[in-house]
């Protein structure tokens, strides 16, 4: 960690009711009782999701993937995920799976001085996304997200999650308990937001299945059996309102509870 930064209360997150999705019993009073069985993946299942981000590719990530693969291939432009941390983020914010922090860098933030925290496998990453972001002295955690998170961290009141999960060995099931291990670095009324690919549920192109089906391969990507519903479910499963947007093959995420 470079510095514990300072909190700041958080906005009304940004919901479309018509779209939420509410957990509940029969007579309406909701509950967070649940059952997940997830095998863990192994370490170089982890690794290899993560492997790729070296400082080269780091350097033409911004033009390869948010400009060319975002609009022409996965028909979701960069400007449309841009919007949507803009719309949820907050000045005390955690980014998680950071790339090279391009979007954190471009955002408009609530306050001049807000507190920012990188958290990512790839010490590349890590580096690359915090030297970009440097004026915001951001706090940087090397942690794998796929296991509960040890460090003494204060919560924050947005955390985003931007096209991490596709990278994720494992099923939907498996991948969302990062979701239960960022929990408890949510302060209350906080919100949770980000994007990924997917493959089922959403219209792909030539392009989209094809490089999809390389990254796969080459173990870039896990997201063979990623689908709609199933992140709409595991979402669901955990926070009381969900939204979600599809943009080309890009699923558009928000929640809190």
């Amino acid at each position: 960690m470079q510095r514990p930064g300072s909190t700041a209360a958080s906005k009304s997150p940004a919901f479309s009711q018509t779209d939420s999705v509410q957990r509940g019993d029969s007579n309406g009073v909701a509950t967070q009782t649940r059952e997940v069985i997830a095998l863990k993946p192994s370490t170089a299942a982890v690794e290899a999701g993560q492997a790729v981000y070296s400082r080269k590719i780091l350097s033409a990530y911004d033009l390869l993937v948010l400009g060319v693969s975002n609009r022409w291939i996965w028909q979701c432009p960069s400007a449309r995920i841009e919007a949507h941390y803009s719309r949820h983020l907050s000045a005390n914010h955690l980014d998680v799976g950071v790339g090279t922090g391009y979007f954190l860098d471009r955002c408009r933030y609530p306050q001049a001085a807000p507190r920012i925290a990188l958290m990512d496998l790839n010490d590349n990453s890590l580096a690359f996304a915090s030297n970009r972001i440097a004026r915001y002295h951001p706090e940087t955690y090397r942690q794998n997200i796929l296991e509960p998170v040890k460090a003494p961290i204060p919560a924050f009141d947005s955390i985003g999650i931007n096209y991490l999960l596709h990278c994720l060995p494992g099923t939907i099931a498996g991948k969302a308990l990062v979701f239960d291990h960022l929990r408890p670095l949510m302060k209350p009324g906080a919100r949770l937001f980000g994007s990924t690919l997917l493959q089922g549920g959403v219209e792909r192109g030539w392009a989209a299945r094809r490089l999809m089906e390389i990254y796969n391969r080459k173990g870039i990507f896990c997201n063979s059996a990623d689908d709609l519903d199933g992140l709409r479910t595991e979402l669901g499963h955990r926070f009381h309102h969900v939204d979600i947007e599809v943009v080309g093959c890009v699923a558009l995420f928000a929640c809190a509870d």
